[in-house]
């Protein structure tokens, strides 16, 4: 872990420091020697930096990163609850419009339907009565009329 944090905070330097000593000559060539100083088990080079830089800021700073991190734990569910009732408020008003958009659209289709249910029964009636309809049965005769008792109830 120390070589981590240690190699962390060294790219972290690193994006400003090529932007200002690139020029500078063997610059790329120190910056290869210094990871692998870092890297060694024999030099434990981010040992001995974190050992003598990191971890005593660290420690000096503890009560500080620990304040910082509950205030941004506290910030976040703030933001977070905000989001979640905008976006629950934006979720309900579209499915209101959509709800209100949709029964007008239902009502059309079940009034065509009931209307085209009806004419279809009357015309069924009609030929039963002239007696020239012969591809109805029996079967089907009571299914029809429950469907005109429930299309008035509508």
């Amino acid at each position: 872990m120390m070589y981590w944090i240690v190699f962390a905070l060294f790219t972290t330097a690193e994006t400003i420091t090529d932007m200002l000593l690139s020029w500078f000559p063997f610059y790329f060539e120190l910056k290869i020697a210094f990871v692998i100083w870092l890297l060694s088990p024999y030099t434990k080079g981010s040992s001995v930096l974190y050992r003598k830089f990191v971890h005593p800021t660290l420690s000096n700073k503890e009560t500080e990163i620990d304040e910082y991190i509950t205030q941004a734990k506290d910030r976040s569910y703030e933001t977070m609850m905000r989001f979640g009732k905008r976006g629950l408020n934006i979720a309900a008003t579209a499915a209101v419009t959509a709800a209100t958009k949709g029964q007008g659209v239902l009502s059309e289709k079940l009034r065509s339907f009931s209307m085209q249910d009806l004419t279809l029964i009357q015309n069924e009636d009609e030929l039963q009565l002239d007696g020239t309809d012969d591809t109805h049965t029996a079967a089907t005769l009571p299914r029809t009329r429950k469907s005109l008792k429930v299309m008035t109830l509508v």
